[in-house]
């Protein structure tokens, strides 16, 4: 817990910094106005849903055609959940899921989200990714996801990992994007059937690193909503 609140800090003491390419994405598509997780005990599943001012999702990053300095745009759940809920193994770290959209790159090999029968060209499309995420100084967001070496045998992922040495997978669920909304459905074995977790709702922009030892390979170097303001992750899943 005392980890958790270190992280807030870093956080919040960086959301005032700003990047040139950051600003271009601050509109009401990504100002949060409201959040939930509710679980449907019928079908054994839980819908997270975050609602913002605007448009949900209209919002996507521009590409830059190559994968070093690519835009990521996410909104994001932190939550409660431990690494080993998901499928990682146990590390520090806050768990989140991240609804993501950039256009320079495919990181969910295993999904055809635009149904055109590839599975390499969708990477726009919004898609959820569950991420460790840890404090980092190198980057104006202060926080990024946490990496690894190759060859570190202690590392654990979920089959569905798109194959990078970070803590991330792409686990498939499907997320709905309607008016103010943008939603995701999980069953809950896939969250070791957990339902009693607090969560938080922020809108960030991240950004893919591949050639800079001194930055992340994935950092977060915006973040333009937090939902509670102080990301106390006060917020409960609703029974239905």
């Amino acid at each position: 817990m005392r980890h958790m609140f270190f992280l807030i800090l870093i956080l919040l003491s960086n959301v005032l910094f700003a990047c040139d390419e950051c600003k271009k994405y601050d509109n009401d598509n990504l100002k949060i106005i409201e959040v939930s997780v509710t679980h449907l005990e019928e079908l054994s599943s839980t819908i997270w849903e975050i609602k913002v001012k605007g448009k949900a999702g209209e919002t996507t990053p521009e590409p830059v055609g190559q994968l070093h300095g690519a835009p990521v745009l996410g909104y994001v759940f932190p939550t409660t959940l431990k690494p080993t809920d998901v499928g990682f193994n146990s590390t520090e770290g806050i768990i989140a899921l991240a609804l993501t959209s950039h256009p320079d790159f495919d990181d969910t090999p295993l999904w055809d989200e635009n149904s055109d029968k590839r599975y390499d060209n969708d990477g726009i499309v919004w898609h959820p990714h569950w991420v460790v995420l840890h404090s980092d100084k190198r980057v104006k967001g202060g926080l990024s996801v946490k990496q690894f070496k190759k060859d570190d045998k202690t590392i654990k992922l979920p089959p569905t990992n798109p194959g990078m040495p970070m803590y991330m997978d792409s686990p498939g669920f499907q997320v709905i994007t309607k008016g103010n909304s943008i939603k995701v459905v999980i069953p809950d074995y896939r969250i070791s059937n957990q339902t009693n977790f607090k969560f938080d709702a922020v809108s960030a922009y991240m950004q893919v690193n591949t050639e800079k030892k001194e930055f992340p390979m994935l950092g977060v170097y915006k973040v333009y909503s937090v939902l509670s303001t102080d990301l106390s992750l006060p917020y409960n899943v609703e029974f239905k």
